[in-house]
Parts: structure tokens; sequence; C-alpha cells
């Protein structure tokens, strides 16, 4: 076997396209109900377990270096791994990627939890032994490995779900996310502050292992064999970008999205550290989950009203008041004012994906659409982890230090009030009007006018096309 043929066990030993005309668009609709629910649980496994691992070291060392330098490296190993993922999810059946993750994460899982129990706990905590690292790693390498499942999921919206319905589609994906978040935020907490780490990972294990059962009985027919792609290897970088080059805009839209998520990195380094400052790891657990149903009701509008017929805009739109909300959420050491910020921001967060997945799914081809999610994926996660690991220092050494001291405090008082938490609340203010301002330039450039077109035509003739193929 050449380098270029697909594997025996994923792929078929033939290309061939993809046949909707298999079954009808309302059982088409009930299998990607049950591929939705199924990458739902997984999700649910891994971020269960990843917010469990980020409360526990904290609140053992109280070092938020140590919870950026976490969320950096999962972000940082998301953006390396995403062009191979996008290349496999091109060249092999979506369902056999799903279960090849969804098997290589349980394993992975499965030594996370014989290295925790066969280390002592004062070795484990021990940031300057290798063991924590090393079971960070385990965790990190099971839990970006899962994301594989992602990509092909987005592909399975474009394979099952008829044109004009994919925006609600992806707005059922926004509302699965906001469930996850729900339920893996009150776990987490949970577990970490009531049954410790240890527990916290057999349950992983448990959920890891009843998804993967799952996902073995499920069937796709439309896709019997890998359609017909000129992906090739493990790492298609140039058929990727090839890809995201051949539509006019679309590369720009990316670098808006990683420009936006490399204002997301600052959340992502410290709002566990404001929030468990703030609550207990219990409460905080709690508190997040109530915050996170705003996912939920973000993803539910979407698949209740679409996206309106410019996602685009749309997506600019939402993040402007993220923006907004970004810069005042925290602008009182208030709960009340917390909680409710990061429930009006996480209800935008599936505006701007589903947003993001309706154009790809619209303008790429289908035997692309696998390299650029991937690409995008690589290109946006990649945005992240280097404001994490920039940030989390900053704010530890020097912004956290100087509003905590009498003179800084003085100083942030009449803007940001008081509190323990007023340097992590100035560097909030300052990111998210940064967003506001990006947004609103965005909204100016040509590529915008471009890709916003692009969308509308390729929108208009897969209506036509339904149209003349109807008897």
């Amino acid at each position: 076997m050449t380098e270029h043929e697909p594997a025996p066990s994923l792929a078929a030993e033939a290309p061939a396209v993809v046949d909707t005309s298999v079954r009808s668009p309302a059982e088409r609709s009930r299998t990607f109900a049950g591929i939705l629910v199924n990458t739902g649980v997984a999700n649910i496994t891994t971020s269960y377990l990843w917010f469990a691992l980020t409360f526990w070291v904290y609140l053992e060392t109280r070092n938020v270096i140590a919870t950026g330098v976490i969320g950096g490296a999962y972000m940082l190993l998301i953006a390396l791994s995403s062009i191979s993922f996008g290349t496999f999810v091109d060249r092999y059946r979506k369902l056999a990627v799903m279960r090849f993750a969804a098997g290589f994460t349980l394993v992975m899982f499965v030594l996370s939890g014989v290295l925790f129990l066969l280390t002592p706990p004062a070795m484990m905590l021990d940031l300057t032994q290798p063991w924590f690292w090393i079971l960070t790693v385990i965790i990190l390498i099971g839990a970006v490995v899962e994301n594989l499942r992602n990509i092909a999921l987005s592909t399975t919206v474009t394979i099952l779900i008829e044109p004009d319905r994919r925006d609600k589609a992806n707005g059922m994906v926004g509302m699965v996310q906001g469930l996850m978040l729900i339920v893996t935020s009150v776990l987490s907490g949970l577990s970490v502050g009531l049954l410790g780490m240890g527990w916290t990972i057999i349950v992983s294990l448990v959920l890891t292992a009843l998804a993967f059962a799952h996902l073995l009985t499920l069937r796709m027919p439309e896709e019997v064999q890998a359609a017909a792609t000129d992906a090739h290897g493990g790492f298609d970088l140039h058929g990727s970008l090839t890809a995201v080059l051949a539509i006019s805009g679309l590369f720009a839209l990316i670098v808006f999205s990683t420009f936006n998520n490399f204002i997301g990195g600052v959340y992502m380094a410290l709002m566990d550290p404001y929030g468990l400052e703030m609550f207990p790891v219990e409460v905080w657990g709690t508190v997040f989950a109530v915050g996170s149903t705003g996912i939920l009701v973000g993803g539910a509008l979407i698949a209740k009203f679409g996206l309106g017929s410019n996602p685009l805009r749309t997506m600019l739109m939402a993040v402007i008041v993220m923006g907004i909300l970004g810069a005042v959420f925290t602008v009182r050491e208030w709960a009340w004012l917390y909680i409710a910020g990061i429930w009006l921001y996480l209800v935008l967060v599936p505006f701007v994906e589903a947003a993001e997945q309706t154009v790809i799914q619209q303008v790429v081809p289908l035997p692309r659409q696998g390299r650029v999610f991937g690409f995008a994926m690589a290109f946006e996660s990649a945005a992240a982890p280097v404001t994490a690991f920039l940030i989390a220092p900053i704010a530890q050494f020097w912004i956290i230090p100087y509003a905590r001291s009498a003179d800084g405090a003085a100083q942030l008082e009449p803007l940001l009030g008081e509190g323990v938490s007023r340097g992590i609340a100035l560097v909030f203010l300052v990111a998210g009007i940064i967003m506001v301002i990006a947004a609103l330039l965005a909204f100016l450039t040509p590529v915008y006018r471009r890709l916003s077109a692009s969308y509308a035509k390729t929108a208009a003739e897969a209506a036509e096309d339904r149209t003349t193929a109807e008897p």
C-alpha cells in the first residue's frame, strides 16, 4: 500500500460520491440527530474531565500560570493536529473516523486512570515533578483526538441535511454545546469538591465507553464509501490552503475568526480564576452551568429562526455585542453581573460558530470540507494559546499585583470598583474594547462584501437545483 492509499480498516477500496437519495430527508435528519447526541455525550465526557483537571490544579496551587498553560496547551495541540484531522475526514468515511477517535480517547483516559492510581498524591501535585504534567499530557491527547469527531460532524451536516436547513442544524449543534457546558460545569465542580480527581477519572471512563458502544450501532448508508477527494497523505496542508483560497473571501473569514479567538484566549486563561476567587469550587461549577444555559438558548434560537439571508453579517453583529459584554461584565465584582454577563455572552457564541460553519458548508464542495474545517480550526485555535500563554504570566506577575496594591486599587476604583480580582477585570475590559473595534472594521472591508455575495450566489443555485429536481 502506498502512502496515498487509504487504510483498508477505515476507507472503502474505491471512492464514490455521496448518495443523498438513499433515504428521505426525515430519515437522514434522525440519523444526524443520533450522531449529534453521541458527539454531545463524547464532548461532555471530555470537557467534564478537562474542566475538573483545571479546577483541581488551581485549587491545589492557586497559580493562574498552571491553568493558563493547561488551557493554552490544549488549544495549541488542536491547532497542530487539525489539518491532519481535516485530511483524514476527507479521505475516510465519517462514521469510521468518529469511531476511531472515540476508541483512541477511551484508551487515553484508561491510561490516565492507571497513572493517577499508581502515583502518590503528594508527588502528583508537585508541579516540579513530571507526574502531573504526564497526566495532563495523556488527558490532553485524548481530549484533542476527540475533536476529530467535531470536524467530521460538520461534514455530516452537508451529507444529511438539506442546504436551506443547515443553519438550523448548526444551531442544534450549538444547543448540544450549551448542554455540554451546563452538565460539565456542574459535574466537574461537584466531582472535584466532593469526590476528588480519582473518581472524576472513573466517571469519565464510564461515559466514554458508553458513547463508544452507542457509536458502533449507528449507520449512515448515504456514505457507504468515502467520497471522491483529492486529499493525500496524513497532512495535506497544500490541499487545505488551496481549498480555502479557491473561495473569494473565505481566508479573510478565517483570519477574522482567528483574531476573535485571539481575544477569546484572554477569557480562557482568566475566567475560571476569576470565578474561583468569587465562589467555592462546588458553587462555581453550578454558577458557570447557569451561565452556560446561554449557549443552549442561542442554539435554540438559531434552530428555530436560522441566521438570516447573510450569516456573515449576523456573525459580525454578534461579535460586536460580545465585545461590549466582555468589557462590562466584570466592571464591578458583583456575582449577579458576572453570571448575567456570562449568560448573555454565551447566547451569542453559537451565532458566531454556526455562521462560519454555514458559510463553509454552502460555498465549499463536500470533498474538500474536512480540510477547510480542519484548516479553520488549526488557524483559529492557534490564536487562543498565544494569548493564554502571554496573558497568564502577565496577569500573575504584574497586573494582579498592581491591582491589589494600594496605589493600583485606588487608581482602578473609579472605573472598576473594589475587589480582589480588579486586575483580571481590567484585562477583560481592554479585550472587549478591542473585539468591538475589530468587528466594526470588518464590516468595511471588500472581502466582507465578496464573501457575502458568494454565499448568496451558491444559496440561490442550490435552491434552483432543488426546484428543478422536484417532480
